[in-house]
């Protein structure tokens, strides 16, 4: 009878030569055994080296805060609840500059400007145009933006501007999305990332796990992603936020994060595999552990409305295992 570490193994050779069937990356998170997740781990690593040898760094601003139209169960700024999240309209550039500068300093090669709300107005996103423009001329970071659902006409301005790379999440799979946010569909949001594709930029999307799915949904939004063709995959965990309708969810363990992030890369082996919120709240201890597990990058400095670590312990975490920082992914 052949062994569970035996098919993990087999299977996870054959994502380097052709894309995986669900049922095939189910298989992969289906065995918990310690020597099965060994092979998972070595696998995803194994991956990473062959497709994404360094390691890349990430940062955001929180540009916009609060007030938040919809209704996503997990999200601090939404106004539907109760969260004492802090509450503002769109910071000026000079504001987003600073931030660009303190993240250049922590090693991000790339800087997002974040906001709340469905979409931004067409003078807000005239602000974004130009703080695009001035990101690159003074810092030289790539310029990312999370903007909520914008389309193409809106979309290509920001590219001639300079924008590189659109952010947009998906958030769960389509079949758990419901349970999850009941003021847009989860096309809508399939939507925006098309959109930015078409218009030439390069797109990151992902999902938040531990809000209660299933290991089949969480393949089943791997598998949308793939489908998409986005170019960087965001892995947020969730962190509970008091007010919030999952503030009472059960946590995510250290070991089930890092089999999320292994089967990341498995799904999307060549593509980019970030870690961001919720990592110190679920990974905890066994953070070093996320680039064995098949990550090719992080988010550093804040979240949107949690803490994150200070810098320098990021930077000696990945000094520490030897892996070298991407100055541009």
């Amino acid at each position: 009878m052949t062994t569970s570490f035996n098919v993990i193994e087999k299977i996870s050779r054959s994502a380097a030569r052709r894309p995986l069937l669900a049922d095939e990356a189910l298989q992969l998170v289906n065995h918990d055994d310690p020597q099965s997740f060994q092979v998972l781990l070595e696998g995803a690593d194994r991956l990473r080296r062959l497709y994404r040898e360094k390691v890349s760094l990430c940062a955001i601003v929180n540009a916009k805060s609060g007030r938040c139209g919809e209704d996503c169960r997990f999200c601090a700024q939404s106004g539907h609840y109760q969260t004492g999240v802090d509450r503002f309209g769109l910071i000026d550039v000079e504001a987003m500059l600073t931030a660009a500068s303190a993240a250049k300093k922590m090693g991000a090669c790339r800087f997002s400007t974040v906001v709340s709300g469905r979409r931004l107005p067409p003078e807000e996103l005239a602000i974004i145009g130009e703080f695009a423009s001035e990101l690159i001329e003074k810092t030289g970071l790539a310029p990312c933006a999370s903007l909520g659902i914008l389309d193409e006409s809106e979309l290509g301005p920001l590219k001639k501007a300079g924008l590189k790379r659109y952010h947009h999440n998906m958030e769960a799979s389509r079949s758990f999305y419901p349970s999850i946010c009941t003021t847009r569909t989860y096309n809508e949001n399939r939507e925006a990332v098309l959109a930015a594709k078409r218009a030439g930029l390069s797109v990151c999307s992902g999902g938040l796990f531990g809000m209660g799915e299933s290991w089949e949904q969480r393949v089943e939004l791997l598998m949308d992603l793939r489908d998409m063709a986005v170019d960087s995959v965001p892995i947020n965990f969730l962190h509970p936020i008091a007010g919030t309708p999952l503030e009472h969810a059960d946590g995510l363990t250290p070991k089930d994060c890092l089999r999320i992030i292994a089967l990341a890369r498995h799904i999307l082996p060549d593509k980019g595999v970030i870690v961001c919120g919720g990592r110190e709240w679920n990974v905890r201890e066994l953070q070093p552990m996320i680039f064995k597990a098949g990550a090719s990058g992080m988010m550093v400095g804040n979240y949107l409305s949690t803490k994150g670590r200070k810098p320098e312990d990021d930077l000696r975490m990945i000094a520490d295992q030897g892996i070298e920082a991407a100055q541009f992914e």
